[in-house]
């Protein structure tokens, strides 16, 4: 008992401290890949053809006349303050971006991580079931082919089908105009989705709901794979345990011994794995907002790159980084919590 409850705090802790110097190189390599980077910010903020005095003037206050030293302290000491810069190529702050174009990507990562779960599962679950079955065949084609399919093809394909063959779906953006206008003027959150349900607007709930559909099935499709093999992988050799032999000698139905005993002992090692797609997830929004013209943080991601504004894409990057980070972290804590040999490895 004492072993026990003193192994899940050491285990913590130790969690704990990793994310000091991981965080830290993170921010290092950053900074160094945009310092690094081609051409001058400054001067494609300011349009190119400005007199020299300006441009150092401009480079002055921002601190870029600076030994190297100087910024790097200030960019971290900035982070740590929840200061990720000021946009050069608009008037605005990397944090502002961060709140609003960060909120559309965040409510289509919602969305894909809900398709990629609810598709990974039941399809895990039931070729699990069906192992070596024409069934287990065509769900392990359907985990490869989407995992491996590029992102921006699959959503394509999908705007052909459901767009301009049937036209059954909006091919781009969060909202049409008018609601997109309504939600932008009533933001609560900046997640459309919930603040038209803050808002009490059935009209404009509907509308984002089947403007997200594309976007995040196709983001979804992207993860649903690495579902689909982990659960077949569990449920196959969860079938194979002596109280399962048991079970159904006890008379218990086939389907309910799959979805009571299997199909719960393979959950444990899917929440390990949600929060490793994390990573998959911020990828693949970036080339799917970019498909679908959603507002998201990979759209604005795309649009300073090319303006060369490494200030937000520094700021941007960062953020993407200690999510990543953070969201290992806490998938580490859960996983110590639901299985107690994770502590002692």
């Amino acid at each position: 008992m004492s072993r026990s409850s003193g192994s899940l705090p050491r285990y913590l802790l130790t969690r704990l401290l990793l994310v000091i110097p991981m965080v830290w190189i993170l921010l290092t390599v950053v900074f160094v890949l945009m310092r690094v980077a081609p051409g001058d910010p400054v001067q494609a903020s300011l349009g190119g053809r400005v007199p020299h005095a300006v441009i150092e003037q401009k480079r002055h206050e921002l601190g870029f006349d600076k030994p190297l030293i100087v910024q790097y302290g200030r960019y971290v000491g900035g982070v740590l303050h929840g200061d990720f810069g000021q946009v050069l190529s608009e008037n605005r702050s990397v944090t502002n971006v961060l709140a609003h174009e960060g909120a559309a990507t965040l409510e289509l990562s919602a969305a894909a991580m809900f398709v990629a779960l609810v598709l990974g599962l039941s399809i895990g679950v039931l070729i699990g079931r069906f192992r070596d079955t024409p069934i287990d065949v065509i769900g392990r084609l359907f985990g490869i082919l989407t995992y491996a399919a590029p992102v921006f093809w699959v959503g394509i394909l999908l705007q052909l089908l459901f767009v301009a063959k049937l036209g059954w779906l909006p091919s781009s953006g969060q909202a049409d105009v008018l609601q997109n206008i309504d939600l932008s003027q009533h933001a609560h959150t900046n997640i459309y989705l919930v603040d038209a349900l803050i808002n009490g607007s059935w009209g404009d709930f509907r509308n984002v709901l089947v403007h997200l559909i594309l976007p995040g099935v196709t983001l979804g499709l992207l993860v649903c794979g690495v579902f689909i093999r982990l659960v077949r992988v569990n449920v196959i050799q969860t079938l194979k345990h002596d109280y399962i032999e048991a079970a159904r000698a006890r008379g218990i139905s086939e389907t309910r011994v799959v979805l009571r005993h299997a199909f719960r002992n393979a959950l444990v090692p899917v929440v390990t794995v949600v929060g490793l797609q994390a990573a998959l997830l911020m990828s693949g929004a970036v080339l799917t907002e970019a498909t679908f013209n959603w507002p998201g943080i990979g759209h604005a991601l795309i649009f300073y790159l090319n303006q060369r504004d490494y200030v937000a894409v520094q700021g941007i990057v960062t953020v993407f980084a200690l999510i990543v980070v953070g969201v290992s972290l806490v998938i580490d804590i859960v996983t110590a919590l639901i299985d107690p040999r994770v502590r002692y490895s």
